[in-house]
């Protein structure tokens, strides 16, 4: 039996009361992960975080796309740092 590692956007968009066409401009946008199959677009679930997280952007804050690009590239350029300074400290640490 095939294990599916994706949701089909329409199944998603009805569970958020959302419109499919959101998803396909996140697409569209860069912004997020689409794959077709069978022709019917599915996302990855390691990208459900990233969507809701978009969608959260969007909905409570009403920011648009450009500026959930902006926001999402910040915060991948702090991600990385965080990571990159605890790497840092870890070798500082070791030649303390």
């Amino acid at each position: 039996m095939e294990q599916f590692n994706y949701i089909a956007v329409k199944d998603f968009c009805f569970s958020h009361g959302i419109n499919t066409q959101f998803i396909i401009e996140l697409y569209e946008f860069g912004l997020i992960e689409v794959i077709t199959k069978e022709n019917e677009e599915y996302i990855l679930y390691e990208e459900l975080p990233n969507v809701e997280k978009i969608l959260r952007l969007h909905a409570d804050l009403n920011i648009n796309l450009e500026g959930i690009a902006v926001i999402s590239e910040l915060l991948d350029r702090i991600e990385f740092m965080h990571k990159e300074n605890i790497s840092l400290r870890n070798k500082l640490r070791f030649y303390e």
